[in-house]
């Protein structure tokens, strides 16, 4: 979320003028940044935001986002009549209560939690807030252990590649652990097996692995991580966790890639996440978490709230936020069930592998990633193209309404600038061959520039 602050960006915000056939009487002018004195007619108030939002780019063409843009008018129809459902209301909404827990149930059948029938878990608002529940059980648990042996508990750390998504710095910065990160290293884009080990020791809360990078798409070796810790166990006694963020892959590995080992088939394996509003497939904003059992989920991290007259366990960092999101996540799981899963997915990855080939194809791009894990790529500009920069395409493609971004990768390889394009539910084969197209009909102008216009600090601004 953006945070006003003095150090922020400062924008001058001059009082609307209204035309005058549409002024009511003292509303000749309006305030846009405190509250006006006087009512404005509601058509004049929706008209001035509609128009405003005119400038936001276009959502479906937007390729830069993980996050849905797209459901069927059936899921809208029931987003619209569940806005006003509180999610956290247990008492007053049971049966989205209920929709809640059975999406619980349902996901931990699909990631083959050991007992099916005591599945833990709970929604979130998004990934963020399930990779926080995450780490404070991992932490937790940490500091339980500690204390039991006599061993101090004040010093935790966590591992992860260096290609993690911010929430997880800030899990790290807002509750005291120390981030040990994993660089890239030549060609090798995200965590191993090995570099991750090599920073455990006897106060690591565990080891994340992410099953979908988002600078790449690509999958990190959860297996190997897990074999890896086995055999440091081994070694040391130490016991080190893993938590699988799959906040897209968790929903693209079980119906596209079935012979994957990656969760709670693997014993290490304490507790995974994902997004619902991303290849779940519904609008922002709802996220997951699961534990493989209850014993992964410190009962002291547990609140209860009266449901229907008995105790319910609660676990969260917000208390209000809607409920038609859970809706339309259960809609969804009825809805697609395995088959209309795969079917979405397979799609989405059919796009994305052809998208990459084709842009491979086109002659100054060479493909790092080629969508065959998430449907997700990333590419360069090939070495020895200095007249233009990937900043540049970037730029160029805004100018048809495309948002692909362009960035830079992380310590180690911030030599390597690339674009990334995510391929989403709603982004069909049609607006795949208009892209193309746009792209086809901007190199020629690219390749014309006599140098670069845009680099990481002139480009449009992108973050993971």
């Amino acid at each position: 979320m953006g945070l006003k602050h003095p150090k922020g960006p400062q924008k001058e915000i001059k009082d609307l003028k209204i035309d005058p056939i549409f002024v009511q009487e003292g509303n000749e002018t309006i305030p846009r940044d405190r509250l006006g004195q006087n009512e404005t007619d509601p058509d004049l108030a929706y008209q001035i935001v509609h128009d405003e939002l005119m400038l936001d780019g276009n959502a479906r063409l937007n390729m830069a986002t993980f996050v849905g843009t797209w459901m069927e008018p059936q899921a809208q129809k029931l987003a619209a009549e569940t806005f006003d459902k509180n999610m956290i209301d247990k008492d007053e909404y049971p049966q989205t209560a209920d929709l809640e827990m059975r999406c619980v149930s349902i996901l931990s059948h699909l990631w083959n939690a050991p007992d099916v029938d005591k599945a833990t878990g709970c929604s979130t608002t998004g990934s963020s807030e399930a990779a926080m529940l995450a780490g404070l059980a991992l932490k937790r648990r940490w500091q339980h252990k500690q204390k039991a042996e006599g061993k101090p508990a004040d010093r935790p750390n966590i591992v992860m590649g260096i290609n993690v998504q911010i929430c997880w710095e800030k899990f790290a910065n807002y509750w005291d652990v120390e981030m040990r990160l994993v660089p890239m290293e030549g060609d090798r884009f995200h965590i191993s097996a090995e570099e991750a080990v090599k920073l455990c020791d006897e106060n690591t809360i565990a080891v994340v692995a992410i099953l979908g990078s988002t600078f790449d798409g690509s999958y990190e070796p959860v297996q190997d991580i897990c074999t890896a810790l086995d055999r440091f166990e081994e070694k040391t006694g130490i016991n080190v966790p893993v938590h699988v963020d799959a906040a897209s892959g968790g929903m693209i590995a079980p119906f596209l890639d079935r012979d994957l080992v990656w969760d709670f088939r693997l014993p290490r394996v304490a507790s995974i996440n994902t997004s619902g509003h991303k290849y779940g497939l519904v609008y922002p904003g709802v996220g997951w978490i699961i534990w493989r059992d209850a014993g992964a989920l410190p009962e002291d991290l547990i609140f209860y709230v009266n449901y229907l007259g008995s105790n319910m366990p609660t676990f969260a960092l917000n208390f209000s936020r809607p409920g038609s999101q859970i809706v339309l996540q259960y809609y969804n799981f009825l809805r697609l069930g395995m088959e209309g899963y795969t079917k979405v997915q397979q799609y989405s990855r059919d796009i994305a592998m052809h998208l990459a080939s084709e842009i491979e194809n086109l002659g100054p791009f060479e493909l790092i990633t080629r969508g065959d894990e998430l449907p997700v790529f990333a590419f360069k500009l090939k070495d020895g193209i200095d007249n233009f920069t990937v900043f540049d395409v970037s730029n160029r493609m805004r100018e048809r309404g495309w948002l692909i971004p362009a960035y830079t990768f992380p310590k180690n390889r911030e030599d390597l600038a690339a674009l990334r394009i995510v391929i989403r539910r709603g982004f069909s084969f049609d607006l795949a061959d208009m892209l193309l197209a746009d792209l086809k009909r901007q190199l020629p102008l690219l390749e014309k520039q006599p140098e670069p216009v845009h680099d990481k600090d002139s480009g449009t601004g992108f973050h993971h």
